[in-house]
């Protein structure tokens, strides 16, 4: 239930600090220009001055500022002296600011407030280390494309908090969660607040009359597909799962890729595999995955402009993967797949998680091997070894989450139903390819028939 909150006076604009959570790349640089433009558009509109908007990827020279919490000393800083509201929102996130100064100016900015669309667990996940194992459809956490809000009130409390208290954990890896639990238990802050002006509807839809904040679109649309000779496919695999994980692969996407080899430690012609002459490692993978990359940067195997980097457990939809790269100039030295931190509050460094998929320009790979960045061993995190070399090479680690590191009962349902999944990873507890057939098999029909009652308010795109 939505709390009242006396309205005090009005919010003016240059009262709100807008800060859009954009990344260090030509086609996202381009969304977030658009979306500032919109912004100052209706500021003109309702004749107040331009107000603050931060791209999040230019807020410094630290690529980890997208942790959001490594951002907040800066806005503190730079913002809150003068504003009392810091409101952050994606490329894709569409703004009434005459709505948003309304809904705003019913919450008392000298408050501690978090506000946002709230999301919950319906069952104890992995990617939240299990937390609220009990009862998680208890914590609330927010919808990061409809839009949230700190009160500068709490901005300057967290920035100086963290300076003695910094997140218990290293990892970053679902942030919308992460967030909303350490400033409520770690920060001892407030809970997110729902507030359902707050929308995550596509914008123009008739149950959109009352929002401040809804969607422009819930997938990137940048024309035809690449062709699939564009995309080379490494599938990372080794003796023991031959027989079980590879038949998956071929019974499943397999099928739709025009260049795809089998790396392994056993050279098997029935499937076919190629033995780079790298030991298999129980972990890490590391040697093996810089191995693969070589290959690729010769040019022997394949001209394409794309590698894909995948493990023989993973699910993955290459037509999506086609259509989403469409948005991406291979000419520009970029990785793609879904962003994972390490110790981002401390200066730590943005990877992309290995069994989610990972891919990469040919430029990239190159500029990779060239710097003579290496794994530390064979049996190294090969896709933190390689995010710590796009970091010391400023390269930049772009997200979309159409890119899954774990199985579909980990992620909220109305998230995957909006998004057209690109990947998945992980066999447990799951029968891979029924998973394949529900959520990454592209039939032609929306998923409206896996939508249950509580999540029919949530429209998808046709």
């Amino acid at each position: 239930m939505e709390r009242q909150v006396p309205m005090n006076r009005l919010i003016e604009l240059r009262e709100v600090v807008f800060v859009i959570q954009s990344q260090k790349i030509s086609y996202h640089a381009q969304r977030a220009e658009q979306k500032r433009g919109n912004i100052f558009h209706q500021a003109q509109t309702l004749n107040q001055g331009a107000p603050d908007v931060v791209f999040l990827h230019e807020l410094s020279a630290y690529d980890g500022d997208w942790g959001i919490l490594p951002a907040l000393p800066r806005l503190a800083e730079d913002y809150c002296q003068s504003s009392l509201w810091v409101f952050f929102l994606e490329e894709e996130t569409v703004i009434n600011l005459a709505r948003l100064l309304q809904v705003l100016a019913r919450f008392g900015a000298g408050r501690e407030w978090f506000l946002g669309r709230a999301l919950h667990d319906d069952d104890a996940t992995i990617i939240h280390h299990y937390a609220f194992s009990e009862e998680p459809d208890t914590f609330a956490y927010p919808d990061f494309i409809a839009g949230w809000a700190l009160s500068c009130v709490l901005v300057k409390r967290l920035a100086s908090y963290m300076k003695y208290e910094p997140p218990k954990s290293d990892f970053t890896i679902d942030l919308k969660h992460e967030i909303a639990l350490y400033i409520w238990e770690e920060a001892h802050g407030p809970a997110l607040m729902p507030v359902h002006q707050f929308c995550s509807d596509l914008h123009g839809s008739p149950s959109t009359e009352h929002c401040a904040s809804t969607v422009n679109t819930y997938l990137p649309s940048c024309g035809s597909p690449v062709e699939r000779e564009d995309i080379f496919v490494a599938v990372k695999t080794c003796q023991k799962f031959h027989s079980d994980r590879v038949p998956v692969v071929k019974k499943t996407w397999a099928k739709d890729a025009m260049s795809l080899e089998y790396y392994s430690d056993l050279s098997d012609p029935t499937i076919p595999t190629t033995d780079l002459g790298v030991a298999n490692t129980e972990k890490g993978h590391c040697a093996k995955t810089f191995a693969i990359l070589s290959r690729f940067a010769q040019g022997g195997v394949t001209r394409a402009p794309w590698l894909l980097l995948v493990d023989d457990d993973t699910l993955i939809s290459l037509p999506r993967l086609r259509q989403l790269l469409r948005c991406y100039d291979p000419r520009e030295a970029v990785g793609i797949g879904e962003r994972y931190g390490y110790g981002l509050t401390k200066g730590g460094y943005s990877y992309l998680t290995g069994g989610a998929g990972m891919v990469f320009s040919r430029v990239a790979v190159s500029r990779i091997l060239s710097s003579g960045c290496s794994c530390p061993s064979p049996d190294a995190p090969d896709d933190m070894v390689l995010g710590r070399c796009l970091s010391r090479l400023g390269l930049p680690v772009i997200h979309s989450p159409q890119f899954h590191q774990a199985r579909p009962d980990d992620y909220p349902k109305e998230l995957l139903l909006r998004q057209s999944p690109i990947s998945f990873h992980k066999h447990w507890n799951i029968n891979p390819i029924a998973v394949y057939q529900q959520w990454l098999l592209d039939t032609g029909e929306p998923f409206h028939h896996l939508l249950t009652r509580e999540h029919r308010k949530i429209p998808l795109q046709q």
